[in-house]
């Protein structure tokens, strides 16, 4: 058995590192690039998200370098997400290609089934070794998270935002290859030190936030590197969602302490919506609430085109902006979204943003 997944961010540090933990044969897809879209679009039915396709073109890459099965999440609700491994799987048969899917359904839905998809790919390993791998994996999407927090602090106030980058990047590096929490803790430290070492500019940024569906938010590939776009432009971001915490809450049922604003800003998403829609529609509202309270100076939704939850949050945006006084702005992404087009409308945003901060600013000087 030599196991694939699909590239999310950088989800494929945590999976790989829980994965060789539980001693199975790896295959990571290539990294995501045009080719990997021109496969996913070209088998994929017109209407699926971009997560689908992209998701699609990441299997075709990897079976060509020798991966036989994929592990794929499974889920639950109005979101198309659930039906992912299913139309996939079909696909892949039509078009002759002999690889085995394994879905992970969530384990609030049958916790006995997700008991069974473990123990068939890791055949007689105990529970102990298989919670020992999990702890291992945490400690890496931890890890992960902080460096990428940082990382959007600091990139609008350093005076060498390259330097910085490459310091992020060579620590992504060493928490892949890192063996042990330890080694994985250290690295983390040892990044905090050198970023906090570099030159910083004199400068207020203007703070964004990011909300929306998961992949779009967290896969650099589909959202055009917004938050370094974002970072370039002299902008501060913070996301709604971070994947320890989506961790967390989806597989962990919440048990674990993850100190973060946006697992509890879900809950403002009353009275602008209170049904779940599926995705993360009620947290893409919630969020939004909540960064307005916290004064941000405006919110991007991030969305796959054609994505029902995210396209239910949009609609109660109106609302938000009218009641916060927050500038708002939707981004839906697919494969013929335009770097241009995107450039354009963020530099015009955070026209919009600046000039509501400068106005607010003036005002409380007044008051004072």
């Amino acid at each position: 058995m030599r196991i694939t997944y699909p590239h999310m961010g950088n989800l494929y540090i945590v999976v790989r590192a829980l994965l060789l933990s539980l001693g199975l044969d790896v295959v990571l897809p290539p990294p995501t690039t045009r080719r990997t879209v021109e496969l996913g679009v070209r088998h994929s039915p017109e209407f699926a998200c971009f997560p689908f396709k992209l998701n699609l073109g990441n299997y075709l890459e990897a079976q060509e370098n020798g991966a036989d099965t994929i592990l794929m999440a499974g889920g639950v609700g109005p979101c198309r997400f659930g039906y992912y491994a299913q139309v996939q799987q079909r696909i892949l048969s039509d078009l002759g290609v002999d690889m085995e899917m394994v879905v992970l359904e969530p384990p609030d839905v049958s916790f006995q089934e997700v008991k069974d998809k473990i123990r068939y790919l890791v055949g007689d390993l105990s529970w102990w070794q298989i919670f020992k791998a999990v702890r291992f994996a945490w400690c890496k999407a931890r890890a992960v998270d902080k460096v990428e927090e940082r990382l959007l602090k600091l990139r609008p106030r350093v005076a060498d935002p390259l330097l910085l980058e490459k310091l992020y990047r060579e620590a992504l590096q060493e928490i892949d290859g890192a063996p042990d929490r330890r080694t994985v803790q250290r690295v983390v430290v040892d990044y905090q030190q050198k970023t906090g070492k570099l030159k910083k500019r004199h400068n207020k940024p203007l703070r964004i936030g990011l909300v929306g569906e998961i992949f779009t938010v967290l896969e650099p590939f589909a959202n055009y590197e917004i938050e370094k776009r974002l970072g370039l432009l002299g902008v501060e971001v913070n996301r709604s969602i971070w994947l320890s915490v989506w961790i967390n809450e989806h597989l962990f049922g919440g048990l674990l302490r993850v100190k973060h604003q946006s697992v509890h800003d879900k809950d403002l998403a009353s009275p602008y919506l209170n049904s779940f829609v599926g995705g993360h529609g009620v947290e893409t509202v919630g969020c939004t609430v909540g960064f307005a309270r916290r004064d941000y100076d405006g919110v991007i939704q991030l969305a796959p085109l054609t994505c029902m939850p995210e396209i239910v949050a949009h609609s109660v945006f109106p609302a938000l902006a009218k009641d916060y006084d927050i500038p708002l702005l939707t981004f839906y992404l697919d494969e013929h979204s335009g770097e241009a087009g995107i450039q354009t409308r963020l530099e015009a945003f955070l026209d919009l943003a600046a000039a509501r901060s400068s106005k607010k600013t003036c005002y409380e000087k007044s008051i004072d």
